[in-house]
């Protein structure tokens, strides 16, 4: 039977994101760079809910939407795994995505009146710093 892995995350309710979405940010960031592995048991709805100190049904939605995007998968009565590695988005979403998140990332940074360079050596240290967690 397979371990459930540890997924050490945490939520804020000050965050604007709603903590369902903090869920799902933070299981794709971990598979993402490897710390959550293909194949691995994610803990139960209950079990993830109780962790953080949350109603289920918001962990429960988050698991639906990691799900329906591929990230995971249900495995009948053994529960929740990583999903295997493949492209999960279209190109066109991938695009899409990736415009949104750099138009979000402008607009935050012309809030805080950081300099472009300023900002771009910053983004440049944190890619760099998930690269080498995923090489």
């Amino acid at each position: 039977m397979p371990r459930t892995q540890v997924l050490a995350i945490q939520v804020a309710t000050g965050d604007s994101r709603p903590l369902s979405k903090q869920i799902v940010d933070a299981v794709r960031m971990k598979i993402a760079t490897g710390e959550l592995e293909s194949g691995g048991k994610l803990p139960s709805v209950r079990g993830l809910a109780q962790q953080l100190g949350i109603n289920p049904n918001t962990v429960a939605k988050a698991y639906a939407e990691l799900g329906s995007e591929g990230w995971v998968e249900s495995r009948q009565g053994l529960g929740l795994f990583v999903a295997p590695p493949r492209q999960r988005l279209s190109d066109d979403e991938r695009e899409r995505r990736l415009d949104d998140a750099i138009r979000h990332f402008v607009h935050e940074v012309v809030a805080l009146d950081y300099p472009p360079q300023q900002a771009l050596q910053r983004l440049d240290e944190a890619l760099r710093v998930l690269i080498r967690k995923t090489a």
